[in-house]
């Protein structure tokens, strides 16, 4: 008898006792699974392995049917790639090309999956929007310094540099990283906002239009000043309409006047009048004349002034002018009469002869000047004639 399984054998030989096996069994009788077989689930039938050919090693399989795979394939049948590795082709699987950014890739085109450290593309090969590669770590994707409120966000290195530069700074920003404000913006909260000049600022004489930091406008044009160039120059006012400023014309004229004095003992008068002022005089020269302050935010305090006021300013430096000629002419006059005195002091003369002395005196400057005390002589006489007669101890002389 052959004696041959069931399940594995398709007859038996009855003359040499061999078994007739079936496809997938071998064995005398038929009892075992050939090579690329295995025992299927019940232990009943031998089922093929079904290995792929690219991807496993070898058609055989262990005894739950697994296949043995090669690098970077996976799966029961050897069918499949492993994670990071990705297209079979005839030999084996190929690893993701995804710069370490990432362990996954699309098993069939290989596109990188969950790319990591802010990259992205097929193979993580680039940055996201709002970082750059740093070229002090390779592949390192650093976060971008450009906020997108002055920017956007996007930034690069260009050759030769090795700071980052914002691609395109927003309206009223500028600089490196779009951290500055451009002309004619000024930094309100870190914030550029447009610099409110009321269009009295040329942008092509004032190129910063107003201070960065404050927004104080520069060079106002057409008789403006203030903060914003909103107010009329000293001298000008608005128009009619508003807009322009245009030069104030006076209206008042004060009269003219007339003062007058003299000096001691003299009969000549000194007049004095104060210059008539001109209707078409303007602020800008009084202005000049009596300086006065101003500040950014407010007109001057000169215009309120009155020109009564003004009026009695002139009239007291015109007194005190007056008063000082006066005390000059006096001491001229009181510097003469001491020079005619000095000058018209009496002198003697004495003439010597034989046998007397002439004694005579000038005193024009003192027509009653007594002589009688010129000598200091006890002995000496004025005799009637107004001849002087000096004595002395031996002889006796007329003057």
């Amino acid at each position: 008898l052959c004696n041959c399984s069931a399940p594995g054998s398709a007859g038996c030989n009855r003359t040499t006792g061999q078994c007739l096996c079936r496809a997938g069994y071998t064995g005398p009788r038929c009892s075992s699974c050939a090579h690329g077989f295995f025992l299927g689930q019940g232990g009943q039938q031998c089922q093929p392995c079904g290995c792929s050919p690219a991807g496993a090693t070898s058609d055989q399989c262990d005894h739950f049917g697994k296949c043995q795979c090669k690098v970077g394939v996976t799966d029961l049948k050897c069918d499949r790639c492993s994670e990071g590795y990705y297209r079979l082709n005839e030999s084996t699987c190929e690893p993701c090309q995804c710069h370490n950014h990432s362990h996954t890739c699309d098993s069939s085109t290989g596109t990188c999956l969950d790319c990591q450290e802010n990259t992205e593309g097929e193979h993580c090969e680039l940055c996201k929007e709002g970082f750059y590669q740093s070229p002090h770590a390779a592949h390192s994707c650093q976060r971008c310094p450009c906020s997108t409120v002055a920017s956007t966000g996007t930034c690069h290195i260009r050759p030769g540099e090795s700071v980052p530069r914002c691609d395109k700074c927003r309206t009223g920003y500028t600089g490196l990283n779009c951290n500055q404000c451009d002309r004619g913006y000024y930094n309100s909260d870190s914030i550029c906002v447009s610099c409110k000049c009321n269009g009295n600022v040329d942008p092509a004489l004032s190129p910063s239009v107003c201070r960065p930091d404050s927004g104080e406008c520069l060079g106002c044009l057409y008789h403006t000043t203030g903060f914003h160039c909103e107010l009329c120059q000293e001298g000008y006012t608005r128009d009619s309409q508003g807009t322009n400023c245009t030069r104030k014309e006076a209206t008042l004229r004060p009269e003219p006047r007339e003062f007058t004095t003299s000096a001691p003992n003299t009969t000549k008068a000194t007049s004095f009048s104060t210059a008539v002022l001109n209707s078409t005089l303007s602020p800008t020269s009084l202005q000049t004349i009596f300086p006065i302050s101003s500040s950014d935010n407010s007109t001057s305090a000169f215009a309120d002034v009155s020109w009564t006021q003004f009026n009695i300013i002139i009239l007291t430096v015109i007194i005190i002018v007056v008063v000082l000629l006066m005390g000059f002419v006096g001491a001229v006059y009181m510097y003469r009469e001491y020079q005619n005195r000095k000058l018209n002091a009496p002198f003697w003369t004495i003439e010597l002869k034989e046998d007397n002395i002439s004694f005579s005196s000038y005193h024009d400057s003192i027509p009653n000047a007594d002589v009688s005390g010129l000598l200091e002589d006890d002995g000496n006489e004025v005799a009637p004639n107004g001849q002087l007669t000096l004595t002395t101890p031996m002889h006796n002389y007329k003057a």
